[in-house]
């Protein structure tokens, strides 16, 4: 589909600095985009693309200066967002997802299916499960008994969602993800690993996005819980009693041990690994491949291992860069000492 550059400023609510009239054909990167896409920049760091782009339009941030007078300039409150709306409008999504029940689905007669259900091939709901108005569950997934799944909910292709489990409204779970696997609880007896039941839940509340091989396990006694509005990438490891708070974003490889929790607005960059009975404060950041061995107070960000503030892992960072340096410096140190005692004891006057 085609728009003009007035359309979609209008669209985004953003501020137009150029000819309105420019016909936007297409989408793309900022260093892949070539004459009729348009794209953005989120990231001033990268504000010298401007000059060298082919895009004819630009999405940038409201505080952006426009180094390029050939370029049409859409200034916005939230360039990425602004362009993902763009997106829909310029390459809307024209997958559309299967209806109604497989017959291959095996559904017992005491689950219930609200209205505009769809249950994909070879998919095996349990006893007693409940799944709510419009959600979809696509083919290969296993949903175990008393499981409850909410509205408008989506859930990919071989998905495992264990018993007992609870899944709010909206909630997205991409393939391979496990929900609700037993903690990783065992007991040294007599020189043997002896398992520990997990007997609790998992609680995924409303608009979660889960990533593909996540795996959340339930708690020991109680509930694993996932906070509204929380975004977890692929390959994240969640253990047993874990409180996620809303809005959080947990990127790939993270994993979070057991009793841990996390405020609200908190970030996990790649890789970081959280000790267990911590604690993350609200808004905190937690940079990537961090290790966490202790709580970190709200509006905090660490780094490094064991993870400190920010600032002083840049500075412990910096001092350990040296150290080659450091060490060239002593060994000429010890050697001019060593020959100054040399010259002293042939010359003790």
């Amino acid at each position: 589909m085609k728009f003009t550059l007035k359309e979609i400023a209008t669209i985004v609510e953003g501020e137009l600095v150029g000819d309105p009239d420019i016909i936007v054909t297409g989408i793309s990167g900022i260093k892949e985009a070539k004459r009729g896409d348009i794209t953005f920049l989120a990231n001033s760091k990268y504000a010298a693309l401007l000059t060298t782009t082919k895009a004819s339009a630009v999405i940038t941030s409201r505080d952006s200066i426009n180094g390029n007078s050939d370029k049409a300039i859409i200034k916005t409150a939230n360039p990425s967002f602004a362009f993902a709306k763009v997106v829909g409008l310029v390459a809307p999504n024209d997958i559309t997802h299967p209806q109604g029940v497989h017959p291959t689905a095996i559904i017992p007669d005491n689950v219930k299916l609200g209205e505009n259900v769809v249950i994909g091939p070879y998919t095996i709901l349990d006893d007693k499960v409940t799944v709510g108005d419009d959600s979809i569950i696509y083919g290969g997934c296993y949903i175990g008994h008393h499981t409850v799944i909410g509205k408008k909910c989506l859930v990919y292709h071989n998905v495992t969602i264990r018993e007992r489990i609870e899944i709010g409204n909206r909630v997205i779970v991409h393939s391979g993800a496990v929900i609700g696997s037993d903690g990783f609880g065992f007991a040294t007896v007599k020189g043997v690993q002896e398992k520990i039941p997990q007997i609790g839940t998992v609680v995924i509340e409303d608009d979660v996005e889960i990533g593909s091989n996540v795996t959340i396990d339930r708690a020991r006694f109680d509930k694993t819980i996932i906070g509204a509005g929380t975004k977890i990438d692929n390959l994240v490891q969640i253990a047993h009693n874990v409180v996620v708070g809303k809005n959080c974003i947990i990127v790939a490889q993270a994993g979070i041990s057991g009793s841990t929790t996390l405020g609200e607005n908190v970030i996990l960059a790649g890789q970081a690994g959280l000790v267990g009975h911590i604690i993350i404060g609200d808004n905190s950041i937690v940079a990537a491949q961090a290790g966490v061995t202790k709580s970190v107070p709200a509006n905090t960000k660490v780094s490094g291992y064991p993870a400190k503030p920010h600032n002083v892992a840049k500075r412990v960072n910096a001092c350990v860069q040296m150290l080659p340096q450091l060490y060239k410096r002593i060994k000429e140190l010890e050697e001019k000492i060593e020959s100054l005692e040399k010259q002293n004891g042939a010359h003790p006057g």
